[in-house]
């Protein structure tokens, strides 16, 4: 309302009905906003989204993803934070509609409380599994887990019928093969998303301030974190209702 560009990290809010009210006084207000989806300025993303626009994986017919946290975060930390998609996943989400170009229709997602006892306490889920249906039929499968005591593990697999990528496989990432001649284990895996992310962090700040000079567009509007916040609804409710659900089930802003 003051008139000052906004950078705002996700979520927006915490609920979609309070995200869409957000959302409604930035396009009254005319404001400039950017929401913190820093991993469209990590170079991985960005070569793995060059390679599915310019066709050279030919038709995508998989994609998995995976953000794995070390360790749990602190009890009061998991009463507030949406739970696992809404906090979590929900950076993946953005990743399949960033990388791919398309839209997800359809979700079904399931979880598990099974690990220490203040995810049931909080009403969370320590484990996560989604399976989302794009637009074009392609199938995604998203999981996520609180509890990877190997590491921070984000990777992303995009398979199609001409080639496959991995984003996110490096000397850094927490996973041994039992393969006799695999790759050795991570001798230092990756700690954190501060860590890993943290080029990607920097480029997202700089891309603000060419966005607030006007040299550059806005690489993450409103818009596209209500896309990805929608997608991640979608699952809580998938989850919680045991049951398939549709993206348009839920409240969107009117198209532009």
């Amino acid at each position: 309302r003051g008139g000052l560009p906004v950078f705002c990290e996700k979520p927006l809010a915490p609920d979609l009905n309070r995200t869409l009210a957000a959302l409604r006084e930035v396009t009254a207000s005319g404001g400039l906003l950017q929401v913190g989806f820093m991993r469209r300025f990590d170079s991985g993303y960005g070569t793995a989204r060059g390679l599915v626009r310019s066709g050279a994986l030919g038709r995508l017919h998989t994609v998995r993803t995976m953000t794995a946290d070390p360790a749990p975060p602190a009890a009061a930390y998991l009463a507030t934070s949406g739970g696992l998609y809404r906090d979590c996943l929900v950076h993946d989400f953005d990743m399949v509609r960033w990388v791919t170009g398309r839209e997800v229709v359809e979700v079904y997602a399931a979880g598990s409380d099974a690990g220490g006892a203040l995810f049931r306490e909080t009403g969370d889920i320590d484990t996560a599994a989604a399976v989302l249906t794009l637009d074009d039929g392609t199938l995604v499968t998203a999981t996520g887990s609180r509890c990877n005591g190997a590491g921070y593990d984000v990777r992303m697999e995009l398979a199609g019928e001409l080639d496959q990528v991995s984003v996110g496989l490096d000397d850094r990432t927490p996973i041994a093969s039992t393969e006799p001649h695999g790759p050795p284990p991570a001798s230092k895996p990756w700690t954190g998303f501060l860590e890993r992310f943290a080029p990607a962090y920097e480029a997202e700040l700089a891309a603000f301030v060419q966005l607030v000079r006007g040299e550059e567009p806005n690489r993450c509007d409103g818009r596209e974190a209500l896309a990805a916040f929608r997608i991640a609804e979608a699952c809580e409710l998938s989850r919680r209702e045991r049951r398939r659900v549709r993206l348009e089930e839920l409240p969107d802003l009117p198209a532009v």
